[in-house]
């Protein structure tokens, strides 16, 4: 039984962690290297992300700064970005890359607090899942004999108590964002 309790709350934490790195790709308005993650360049024809090609830098609060390690790579860099989703057009001048980060406008803040909830209910959602799996494997523990019907019920309460504290954290991680996207 602890098997599966522990087995349920990895798996919820490791869903919990996905959010937390999702949210930190949110492009909030000020320069976040995250949001070049998903960024690859083909670099003598292997897709490879801009942060092991060059250092990435906040120079300035709504500024990001892209120094290639080798010169060559600059052009493909900036090219990864145009064609890239990210939005933000690159001024290269010859030895770095900086993307400049407008300001948010309130339509798109909202968008983006939109985005942020419909993250955490996603996220909640499989959490909620994992419980619902880790408690069908209890009843089948319980089935074979393995397990007790007092244990299975003290099984439940605990793989419950472990999903309330998984969605309440999910919940402040998504009020957290949002709150920090409205103030920028």
């Amino acid at each position: 039984m602890d098997k599966v309790l522990k087995s349920a709350e990895e798996s919820m934490q490791k869903r919990i962690a996905y959010l937390e790195s999702e949210y930190g790709r949110v492009r909030a308005g000020r320069a976040n290297p995250g949001v070049l993650d998903k960024v690859l360049v083909d670099y003598y024809g292997t897709p490879t992300p801009v942060q092991q090609l060059a250092a990435v830098n906040v120079s300035e609060a709504r500024t990001l700064t892209i120094q290639p390690w080798d010169a060559i790579v600059l052009r493909a860099i900036e090219k990864a970005i145009q064609a890239s989703d990210i939005g933000i057009n690159p001024q290269n001048d010859g030895k770095c890359i900086r993307l400049i980060f407008p300001p948010l406008t309130e339509d798109r803040r909202k968008e983006i607090v939109k985005e942020i909830a419909k993250n955490a209910e996603d996220c909640k959602v499989q959490v909620r899942n994992e419980r619902r799996d880790a408690i069908e494997q209890l009843k089948k523990l319980k089935k074979n004999s393995e397990i007790t019907e007092d244990d299975l019920e003290v099984g439940q309460e605990k793989i419950q108590k472990i999903t309330d504290k998984c969605v309440k954290n999910i919940d402040e991680l998504c009020q957290k964002k949002q709150k920090e996207i409205m103030e920028i």
